[in-house]
């Protein structure tokens, strides 16, 4: 007979807090605790860059696999804000990293920020940085280089992770450095993060991962150079390039055999070859075509492939 139970009152509920809220429950963000909630977080990142690339905010991104499952994203774009914010009177790394449900992406309708954007829940950044071992973040913008570490969702003052940061700490965390005069027009966010074993159950996520994600996005994002650095060994690296300048068309071309392919195996440089006298006049069946072969190509199940094409598009 099984013992009998604690009682169940008042002093029973309890709320989790700061980044025990994604480190305990990853699954309720990420879908899951296991290599799919991990992969789900690589792609929270690389999400941002492209919202940047797609505003026309720098044209390459790239994406360095580590022999340690580290992941490294960085960026041409505008460079995340991170310093004081005057209207919520915080410094914005607090809201980006460390505050779920805040970000810049929420009133699309003004284009303020921005028109489109794959990410619109002010959730990304904030549960990655939660759910790693270490986060660390260069931004350089307004002239500024700016640096910020995190250890186990909390944030660094020289090396050591610190808890209930006083205001005169907070500035202490953000270190921020005047740009060389020749750089000082330099601009974008580099990420590097462990996923934490004590959030995931697996965290590494292989090559081929990051080369599919690479293609697709490539594909979707017409002009945008997604360069994946893998490391192979300690200090060798093996590289891939993915652009397609005309998008959809060109990886129409490509599954067609009519390309005209970069360089060696890891360019993957795809122009195409069809005359615009001939594109045109078949645009729907070659959109038929590209929406079939991406739907096979996903492998889900028959309920799903539509909602997935969405959420690349």
């Amino acid at each position: 007979m099984a013992g009998k139970k604690q009682d169940y009152g008042n002093d029973s509920i309890s709320a989790l807090k700061g980044a025990e809220r994604v480190r305990k429950r990853p699954g309720v963000i990420f879908g899951s605790d296991g290599l799919d909630g991990c992969e789900h977080a690589v792609f929270e990142i690389l999400s941002n860059s492209i919202d940047e690339a797609r505003e026309g905010h720098g044209d390459k991104i790239i994406i360095r696999r580590y022999l340690d499952h580290s992941i490294e994203v960085e960026d041409a774009g505008r460079g995340c804000p991170v310093d004081w914010n005057e209207k919520e009177n915080r410094y914005n790394w607090e809201l980006v990293f460390c505050e779920l449900y805040a970000g810049g992406k929420y009133d699309n309708i003004s284009g303020d920020s921005y028109e489109y954007s794959l990410g619109l829940n002010g959730l990304g950044a904030c549960a990655t940085q939660y759910a790693s071992r270490y986060m660390n973040i260069t931004v350089k913008r307004d002239g500024f280089e700016y640096q910020l570490n995190f250890q186990r969702g909390e944030p660094c003052i020289d090396g050591e992770a610190c808890l209930d940061l006083s205001e005169q700490d907070k500035k202490k965390v953000l270190i921020k450095t005047p740009l060389p005069k020749n750089k000082i027009r330099q601009t974008g966010t580099k990420t590097r993060w462990l996923p934490d074993l004590d959030v995931f159950t697996d965290i590494a996520i292989p090559v081929e991962y990051f080369q599919d994600i690479c293609k697709r996005q490539a594909i979707v994002n017409a002009g945008v150079l997604f360069r994946l650095e893998n490391e192979i060994a300690p200090d060798q690296w093996e590289f891939e390039e993915f652009i397609y300048q005309n998008g959809i068309m060109d990886y129409i071309a490509e599954l067609s055999g009519n390309v005209r392919a970069g360089i060696g195996m890891t360019n993957r440089n795809i122009k195409s070859n069809y005359p615009a006298r001939f594109v045109f006049p078949i645009r729907s069946i070659l959109w038929s075509i590209i929406i079939i072969q991406v739907i096979w190509n996903m492998g889900e199940a028959p309920t799903k492939p539509f909602a997935r094409l969405f959420y690349l598009f």
